[in-house]
């Protein structure tokens, strides 16, 4: 068996656990958790911060705010990725958003020294557990998928109702729903 396959094996055998599909969801929220109120904090216009100034993350934060609108795009951009988080549909979505935003703040306490940086290596590892938790989706945009997985994936995503036959039941409903209106 090559490394593919036996990843493939290994990932379905951890599906399968219960536990680890807890985990997951811990660390959904975790996350959502984590982002949520920074993110509100930055998109009402206050300071993140109680740092000094003349602490290096202190001063980045200062110069962060005085940006104005960036600091709320910020906010924003925290406050949509906890959200698709939270909602199980766009978990991916979320967990691919949420990793450069928090790999960023990783690597920005640790250039900074700052004492915080155990919490943000524990969210990076807990995205990066996200997203090899979705790793049956995600697999067909890496470049190491064979493409046997990538054609058998089109095979299945194909709609069985091309979109002309799909538009022309709608108009002929639309027709009928009008002739029995006028005509009833």
């Amino acid at each position: 068996m090559n490394l593919l396959a036996n990843l493939d094996h290994l990932y379905d055998e951890c599906r399968r656990n219960q536990w680890l599909r807890y985990f997951a969801v811990f660390c959904r929220i975790a996350l959502a958790v984590g982002f949520i109120p920074s993110g509100i904090v930055k998109v009402m216009g206050e300071r993140f911060t109680g740092l000094p100034a003349n602490h290096p993350l202190g001063h980045y934060f200062d110069a962060l705010y005085l940006t104005g609108f960036y600091y709320r795009f910020i906010g924003v951009s925290q406050l949509t990725v906890a959200l698709l988080l939270l909602i199980p549909r766009t978990t991916l979505l979320g967990a691919i958003l949420y990793f450069p935003i928090i790999f960023n703040i990783c690597v920005l306490a640790y250039a900074t020294r700052f004492e915080g940086t155990r919490i943000t290596t524990l969210m990076v590892l807990a995205n990066l557990y996200l997203l090899c938790w979705d790793y049956a989706r995600l697999k067909y945009v890496l470049p190491f998928a064979s493409s046997r997985d990538r054609d058998n994936s089109k095979s299945e995503d194909v709609p069985k109702v091309s979109l002309g036959i799909f538009w022309r039941r709608c108009r002929s409903r639309r027709r009928s729903d009008h002739h029995q209106r006028f005509y009833v």
